[in-house]
């Protein structure tokens, strides 16, 4: 019989019996020990907040009728968010390097462990049939950690933060001051949002774009929750800002099967037309990310406004076209006679 099994008849026999249960009777109906007739009594407390209690007037286990209601296990699988929030933290997890707080970091995994196991499908266990896909992520754990451990500690003791800042888009390196006001996971990498006293405003810094980091004596600049929302939660993707533009993209029959069930922003807009095709509006500020996720789909999609994001995105295509442009000619080059010869000597 399977641990997951055994559970699920334990369970059973304890709902269905009128008095409680000897440990005797629950090794023979589990067909197991009784060491590990203890162990799943124990998972199914600890984990599944199972009642189970022995009583000594009777010599047996049973469920306490004074929590309320019969007890009903869990259903068979987390939902999804409950499931990507183990998953990933779990891995988090095994990624930590060695330092002051594996003491009390190894239980929590070793108890994630546990919850992830008892919803096993098979031997393997459910860690080992459900994967967590990583891309594009550029943060790099063994060098990027004292770079991230200065920043989160600077945002701790709310405190000012200077470095040297790599802006790639630029080609560039300044020396900047920065108040930090909260750090962002997005797409599979760290972003720090924060006041810089350079330019004067709010800005996103990529902390994997970020050179010789400290901490500054100097209290951090405190902005008001609200107004970061608005300024970098109103806009598209990781580029912030108060959104001054509305995207509107129309996408193949195809493709409507799937963008429609997809969230781009949080205020976006869609709709589905006549001919199949899904519509959707979605509000930004600056257009390089857009651009960026609107070329992903090729021919599946069209701009339609605004005018200036329909050329940019157009002038972006032209240039990607640009490398087989020497391809495009010479398949559109009819065969002259002298190679349509050589084709049939050959």
């Amino acid at each position: 019989m399977d641990r997951f099994d055994r559970i699920f008849e334990l369970n059973r026999i304890l709902q269905s019996a009128r008095r409680p249960v000897s440990r005797k009777r629950l090794e023979d109906e589990l067909e197991c020990s009784r060491a590990t007739v203890k162990r799943i009594i124990e998972e199914m407390r600890l984990y599944l907040n199972a009642p189970i209690v022995y009583d000594r007037e009777h010599n047996g286990y049973c469920y306490d009728e004074s929590e309320g209601g019969m007890y009903e296990l869990p259903g068979l699988w987390f939902n999804a968010s409950e499931l990507h929030a183990l998953l990933t933290v779990q891995q988090l997890l095994a990624d930590v390097q060695p330092g002051l707080l594996e003491p009390l970091l190894k239980p929590l995994q070793q108890r994630i462990d546990g919850l992830l196991e008892l919803q096993r499908a098979g031997s393997d266990g459910l860690q080992g049939r459900v994967r967590m896909l990583q891309m594009a992520a550029r943060f790099d754990a063994e060098q990027g950690g004292a770079t991230f451990q200065t920043v989160a500690g600077a945002l701790a003791q709310r405190r000012r933060l200077r470095m040297r800042y790599h802006s790639r888009w630029r080609a560039s390196r300044e020396e900047r001051d920065v108040s930090p006001q909260r750090l962002v996971h997005y797409r599979d990498n760290w972003y720090l949002d924060g006041w810089c006293h350079l330019r004067e405003g709010l800005r996103t810094f990529a902390i994997d774009a970020m050179e010789h980091t400290q901490t500054l004596e100097t209290p951090a600049v405190e902005v008001d929750a609200a107004a970061l929302d608005s300024h970098f939660a109103s806009s598209y993707g990781i580029f912030a800002g108060t959104p001054g533009h509305e995207a509107v993209l129309r996408f193949s029959a195809t493709r409507a099967r799937y963008v429609a069930n997809e969230r781009w922003h949080r205020d976006q807009q869609g709709r589905l037309l006549e001919d199949g095709r899904y519509e959707l509006r979605v509000p930004y500020s600056n257009p390089a990310e857009l651009i960026m996720d609107i070329l992903k789909f090729g021919p599946e999609v069209e701009v339609v406004a605004p005018p200036a994001l329909r050329e940019a995105v157009a002038e972006r295509l032209r240039q990607a076209l640009g490398h087989y442009a020497d391809d495009a000619v010479a398949q559109a080059e009819p065969a002259t006679p002298t190679a349509t010869l050589a084709g049939h000597a050959a």
